[in-house]
């Protein structure tokens, strides 16, 4: 049971209305409110799911954000690619540390303005992820 939702403030219902986040017996439930009808989900068992989709894009693309982060910080030694291949075996762990803290309220800011959203139906099922994509550097903008 999670005193917090990870992604209060990112996630909507299908039709675009914000879904809100109240707290029953010291537990954060997401509120879907479908014509006056609000249905309650556990916001833990949303987080999870949500962290699940995120953790399966990023193992599918492993090799992608590797060389991403390596290039982020400037480093492409061999040692910093086995730490960030280290902390890629371990997202499990760092998915379990963010349930427990939460994410502070300027992270959620910053990825709603990034066009992060979450879209969550009346069950309680997650319809869809929008998640940011880094520009195709073929694709000419810059």
């Amino acid at each position: 049971m999670s005193h917090t939702a990870l992604f209060e403030g990112l996630i909507a219902d299908p039709d675009g209305r914000p879904v809100t986040v109240v707290h029953v017996g010291g537990s954060a439930q997401y509120v879907v409110d479908d014509g006056g009808f609000k249905f309650h989900h556990d916001a833990e068992t949303i987080d999870r799911l949500v962290l699940a989709q995120i953790g399966q894009v990023a193992s599918e693309n492993r090799d992608a954000l590797t060389r991403g982060v390596l290039q982020m910080i400037g480093q492409d030694d061999l040692f910093t690619k086995a730490a960030v291949d280290a902390q890629l075996n371990n997202m499990q762990s760092g998915f379990d540390q963010l349930i427990r803290q939460g994410l502070p309220e300027n992270a959620r800011t910053y990825l709603g303005m990034l066009g992060f959203r979450i879209v969550l139906n009346f069950h309680g099922e997650i319809e869809r992820i929008d998640q940011p994509t880094a520009p195709d550097p073929g694709d000419g903008s810059e």
